[in-house]
C-alpha cells in the first residue's frame, strides 16, 4: 500500500487516508447510479477535499476504511461483482440499506470477510440469498430484511441455500434480522437452525417470513435473547411458557400469528419487559395482575385479541408507560386511573365494553399524551373537560359512547395542537361551544349523531382553515349555509363534508370547493332542482354524493358529465321525475322511491362495468330489462322491485355467479325462471314475490348455497323491511306467483329456517313430513295452493311455530293433535272441507271431500329441487344510525290472500 494523501491530514496521529483506498471509493462513486440533488453522502467525496469530511466514511489508524455507511443514498441500478467495494479489504461495517438495488446480492461479499456489520435491509435486492454470505465467519450482526410493501420488489428468499445453512457458520451472531425474507420453515426446522448454530443470538427479528409454528422447545437454549420479533408468520399454536425463561428479554413481539389460547402468566413475572406486541392474535381470558411486575415496559399492545373481564387497576404502577394499545377486545368495567404514567403519549381502549364514567381527575400532569382513543365503548357522564387543556394533545375520539350532557367552553388558543376531535354518536346537547373555533390547527371534526340543538351559520366554520373533515349530521341543529362571498371557497382543502338531518332549506353553495370528495346533504328539506355545478365539485374529485330524503325534483337540464370518479350516486327517496338520468361509472348507484317514469334505457349496461350496487325500486319504470344489464359484470344487487317491468328475466341475471341481491319483487314478469344458478352461486337475497312467474323451480337453485337476506319478505300477512338483522334469520318467500308441482321434501334439510312462505301458488301435492326437522321454524304459510292429503303429525313438534296458514287448500282429516297445533284459531285451517277436529267446529264424521274452484293455474307436477334459500343473516345493504330493524310481530293473520288485478296475477294486497 501506499500512503500518498489526497488533502490535509484528517488522522489523530497525523498519518493520511491510504491512497489505494480513496481511489476505491472514487471507483465505487463513479459505478453507482444515485440522485445528486438527495444524497448526503456520496456528494462529499471529491478527491480535492479532506477525505476525513467524506460522508459514511469511517478510516482507522492506519488509513484504511474500516466502516461504509450509504443508506438512503437513493442509490439504484446494479451492484455487479466487480464493483470496487468488494475489494475494501478491511470493511468490518458496511451498510447500504434503504436504497433500490435491482440486482441479486452478488456472491462477492464472501470477499470482504473482516465484516462484523452487514446491513442490506431494503436495499432492493431480491432472489436467493447466495451461500457465500455463510462465509462472513466474524459476522455479529447481520440485516438482510426484504418488506416489499416498503420497496415494491420481490422480497428476497432464503429456501436453497435455507436458514440452517445460512447461519451454520456464524458462531459469533447477535443480532438476526430476515424480516420479509421468504424463509417457508416449519416450526421444528427454524428453531432448531438457530439454537444449533447461533447459541449467542441477542435479537431474533423474522417478521413475515412465512413460517409455520409451532415454536419448537429447542429455541429455549438461546438464554441470550433479549428482543424476539416473530409478527405476521403462521405459527398457529400456544405461546410456550419456556420464553419466560430468557431472563434478558426486554422486546417480544408476536403480532398476527394466529397465536392463541392464554398468555402464560409467567412471562408477566419477569421485570425486563420494555416492549409486548400481542395484537391480532385469538388470545382470550382475563389479564392478570401480575402485569404489574412489569416495571420497565413501555410499550404494550394487545389490539385485536379476545382478552375479556377487566382491565387491571395495578397497571397504575406502570411508570414508564409511553404507549398502550388495547383496542379491539371485550374488556369490561371501568377505565382504571393511569395518573402515576405521566410519559403515556398514546392511549388506546377503542372497541371494547368499558363503562362508567371518566374522572376529570385523571389527566393532571399527561403533558406528553397526543392520542387518546375511547370510541366505541359504553362509557357515560359527562365530558373529561381536562383533556381539552393538555398540551400536546392532538386527537380525541370518544365517539360511540353514552356521554350526555353540554359541550361547555373550555380554555383553547389558536396554537393549540389538536388536530382531530370526534364525539359523534353520543348523546351531548346544547349548542356547540365558540370555544371550539379556536382550535385553527383542527383538521378532522365530527359531532354527528348528538343532540346539539340551535343555528349554526355554517361561514363559522371558515376560521378552522385547516379543516378536512366536518360532519355535523343527525343532531338538532339549523345550518344556515348562507354566506357573504359564496364565490370564494367555505374551506380550502375541506374534502368531507356530512350536513345530513341539519333543515337545511337551501343547497349550500359549494361550486368553489375544489378538493371535496365526500358530500352528503341526505335528510334535509332541499327543493328544486339538481345544479349542474353540483357534478362539477371538486373539479372531479367527488367520489361520494348523498341527496336522498330530500324535497328534489329533478335535475338541470342539459345535465352536466358527471364526474369520472363518482363511486357513490345516492339520489333515492325524492320527488325525482322524468326519464331515468344516465348512471355514473359509479360502484353505488341508488334511484330508488322516486317518480322516474321511463323504460330503463337500452345501453344501461354500458355504463354499468363497475356498479355494485343498482336500486330502481319504487319508481314507475315499465318495459323490459334490457340485454345490456350482462355488462354489468361486478354487479352484487339488483333492485327493480315495485314498478311495472315486464318480459322475462333476463338468464345472465340468474347465472352470474357474482350477484348476491336480486329483487324482482311486485313487476309483471312472466314466464320461468331462466337458466341455471351457476356451482358457484353467491346469491344471498332472491326475491321474485307478486310476479306471474310459472313453471317449476330450478334444481340448480341449491348451488345458492348462501342464500340470505332479504330485502322484504311477506310473513304472518305482513311486509316486513328488515334492513339489518343481527341475528341469524332464515327465510324463504316464493309467495303470489303461478309455481307448480310438490314441495320438495328436501326443504327440511334446512335446518335453520325461521319463515317459510309458499303461499299463492299452484303447489300440488301432500305436505311434506321433513318439515317437522325445522325445529326454529316461527312462520308456516302454505295457503292458496292445492295441498292435498293429511297435515302431517310431525308438524306438531314444531315448539316454536307462533304462525300457521294452511287455509284453503285440500287437505283433509283430522288435524293432529299436540300442543303447538291446538293454539293456533280456526282461520289457520278455513278453506280445506275435508278438514276435522279441534280448533275447527267440525267433527271428523261430517267432514267431506275437498273440491277446487279453480282459482289458481297451474297443472301440478313433480318438483324434486332442493330450495336452499337461507335469508337474512345479518346482510346489510347498507347502515346508518337512522336505519333499524324493522320487524312486525303479529299474532294472527291480516289478510294472507294473493289479490288479482286485471291481468289475472295474483299477488299480496
Amino acid at each position: 500500500m501506499h500512503s500518498t494523501s489526497v488533502s490535509g491530514e484528517c488522522l489523530s496521529d497525523g498519518r493520511v487516508c491510504l491512497e489505494d483506498e480513496v481511489l476505491l471509493l472514487l471507483q465505487l462513486k463513479s459505478s453507482l447510479i444515485f440522485n445528486t440533488a438527495a444524497s448526503n453522502k456520496l456528494v462529499s467525496w471529491i478527491q480535492s477535499a479532506d477525505c476525513c469530511s467524506w460522508g459514511g466514511v469511517t478510516w482507522d489508524a492506519t488509513g484504511r476504511v474500516v466502516s461504509l455507511d450509504l443508506s438512503s443514498e437513493f442509490i439504484s441500478g446494479e451492484l455487479n461483482s466487480s464493483s470496487s467495494i468488494f475489494s475494501l479489504q478491511y470493511l468490518q461495517s458496511l451498510n447500504l440499506a434503504n436504497n433500490t438495488f435491482s440486482s441479486q446480492i452478488p456472491a462477492e461479499f464472501h470477499k470482504l470477510g473482516n465484516l462484523t456489520y452487514l446491513n442490506l435491509s431494503n436495499a432492493g435486492f431480491s432472489g436467493q440469498i447466495p451461500i457465500e454470505i455463510s462465509y462472513l465467519t466474524r459476522l455479529v450482526t447481520i440485516d438482510l430484511s426484504s418488506l416489499y410493501f416498503i420497496t415494491g420488489i420481490p422480497n428476497l428468499k432464503l429456501e436453497n441455500p435455507n436458514l440452517r445453512m445460512l447461519v451454520q457458520n456464524l458462531k459469533k451472531l447477535r443480532e438476526l434480522h430476515l424480516d420479509g425474507v421468504i424463509i417457508s420453515a416449519q416450526g421444528k426446522e427454524w428453531c432448531w437452525a438457530l439454537s444449533s448454530s447461533v447459541p449467542n443470538l441477542q435479537v431474533l427479528s423474522l417478521y413475515s417470513c412465512h413460517l409455520s409454528g409451532p415454536i419448537h422447545y429447542s429455541l429455549k437454549k438461546l438464554q441470550s435473547l433479549s428482543r424476539i420479533r416473530l409478527d405476521d408468520n403462521n405459527i398457529a399454536a400456544p405461546v410456550p411458557e419456556f420464553l419466560s425463561n430468557f431472563s434478558n428479554l426486554t422486546h417480544l413481539q408476536l403480532s398476527s400469528c394466529g397465536l392463541y389460547g392464554t398468555f402464560p402468566e409467567k412471562i408477566f413475572q419477569g421485570g425486563c419487559l420494555e416492549t409486548l406486541v400481542l395484537s391480532v392474535t385469538k388470545f382470550s381470558g382475563k389479564l392478570p395482575n401480575s402485569i404489574a411486575n412489569l416495571k420497565r415496559l413501555a410499550r404494550i399492545e394487545l389490539a385485536d385479541c379476545d382478552f375479556s373481564g377487566p382491565i387491571p387497576t395495578v397497571m397504575a404502577n406502570l411508570t414508564q408507560l409511553v404507549y398502550l394499545d388495547f383496542s379491539h377486545n371485550k374488556f369490561s368495567g371501568a377505565i382504571p386511573s393511569f395518573s402515576l404514567s405521566k410519559n403515556l403519549t398514546l392511549i388506546d381502549l377503542s372497541h371494547n365494553n368499558l363503562t362508567g364514567q371518566i374522572s376529570s381527575s385523571h389527566w393532571d400532569g399527561f403533558v406528553n399524551l397526543v392520542t387518546i382513543d375511547f370510541c366505541y365503548n359504553s362509557l357515560y357522564g359527562s365530558l373529561p373537560m381536562p383533556l381539552f387543556s393538555l398540551p400536546s394533545l392532538q386527537k380525541i375520539k370518544l365517539n360511540n359512547n353514552q356521554f350526555s350532557g353540554p359541550f361547555g367552553e373550555f380554555p383553547a388558543t389558536s396554537s393549540h395542537p389538536m388536530d382531530t376531535l370526534d364525539l359523534s354518536g353520543n348523546n351531548l346537547e346544547g349548542p356547540i361551544p365558540v370555544s371550539l373555533f379556536d382550535l385553527q390547527h383542527l383538521n378532522i371534526l365530527d359531532l354527528s349523531s348528538n343532540k346539539f340543538n340551535g343555528t349554526v351559520e355554517l361561514s363559522q366554520f371558515q376560521k378552522l382553515g385547516n379543516l378536512t373533515t366536518l360532519s355535523l349530521s343527525y343532531n338538532n341543529l339549523s345550518v344556515n349555509p348562507s354566506r357573504s362571498n359564496p364565490t370564494s371557497p367555505l374551506l380550502p382543502i375541506l374534502s368531507t363534508l356530512k350536513l345530513a338531518s341539519c333543515k337545511l332549506r337551501t343547497l349550500p353553495d359549494l361550486s368553489s370547493q375544489s378538493m371535496l370528495v365526500i358530500l352528503d346533504l341526505s335528510q334535509n328539506q332541499i327543493p328544486g332542482k339538481i345544479p349542474n355545478w353540483v357534478w362539477k365539485i371538486g373539479n372531479g374529485s367527488l367520489s361520494h354524493l348523498n341527496l336522498s330524503h330530500n324535497l328534489l325534483e329533478g335535475l338541470q337540464e342539459p345535465l352536466s358529465n358527471l364526474p369520472p370518479f363518482l363511486s357513490t350516486l345516492d339520489l333515492h327517496s325524492n320527488q325525482l321525475r322524468g326519464p331515468i338520468p344516465t348512471p355514473p361509472s359509479s360502484t353505488y348507484v341508488d334511484y330508488s322511491n322516486n317518480r322516474f317514469t321511463s323504460s330503463i334505457p337500452d345501453d344501461i349496461g354500458t355504463y354499468m362495468t363497475f356498479t355494485v350496487f343498482f336500486s330502481l325500486s319504487k319508481n314507475n319504470i315499465t318495459g323490459i330489462i334490457p340485454a345490456s344489464i350482462c355488462n354489468a359484470h361486478y354487479l352484487q344487487v339488483l333492485d327493480f322491485s315495485d314498478n311495472s317491468l315486464s318480459g322475462k328475466i333476463p338468464s345472465c341475471l340468474i347465472e352470474n355467479g357474482d350477484l348476491a341481491v336480486l329483487n324482482l319483487r311486485r313487476n309483471k314478469f312472466k314466464g320461468t325462471i331462466p337458466g341455471e344458478f351457476p356451482g358457484h352461486c353467491l346469491l344471498q337475497t332472491l326475491d321474485l314475490n307478486g310476479n306471474l312467474l310459472e313453471g317449476k323451480i330450478p334444481e340448480s337453485l341449491a348451488n345458492c348455497k348462501a342464500l340470505e337476506d332479504a330485502v322484504t319478505v311477506t310473513s304472518k300477512g305482513q311486509e316486513m323491511e328488515l334492513v339489518k338483522v343481527l341475528t341469524l334469520f332464515t327465510s324463504i318467500d316464493f309467495s303470489c306467483n303461478n309455481f307448480q308441482g310438490d314441495i320438495p321434501e328436501d326443504i327440511g334439510d334446512l335446518k335453520l329456517l325461521y319463515v317459510l312462505n309458499l303461499s299463492g301458488n299452484g303447489f300440488t301435492g301432500q305436505i311434506p313430513s321433513s318439515l317437522g326437522q325445522l325445529r326454529q321454524l316461527e312462520s308456516l304459510d302454505l295457503s292458496l295452493n292445492k295441498l292435498s292429503g293429511e297435515i302431517p303429525a310431525q308438524l306438531s313438534s314444531l315448539n316454536f311455530l307462533s304462525v300457521l296458514n294452511l287455509s284453503f287448500n285440500g287437505l283433509v282429516g283430522r288435524i293432529p293433535t299436540g300442543n303447538q297445533l291446538q293454539t293456533f284459531s280456526e282461520n289457520s285451517f278455513a278453506g280445506n272441507r275435508g278438514l276435522c277436529g279441534f280448533p275447527l267446529n267440525v267433527s271428523c264424521e261430517d267432514a267431506t271431500a275437498p273440491t277446487f274452484d279453480g282459482r289458481h293455474s297451474g297443472d301440478g307436477g313433480n318438483a324434486t329441487t332442493n330450495m336452499l334459500m337461507e335469508f337474512f343473516q345479518g346482510f346489510s345493504i347498507r347502515k346508518t344510525k337512522e336505519e333499524k330493524v324493522v320487524e312486525e310481530e303479529v299474532t294472527e293473520f291480516g289478510g294472507g290472500e294473493c289479490s288479482t288485478d286485471e291481468e289475472g296475477r295474483d299477488h299480496w294486497p
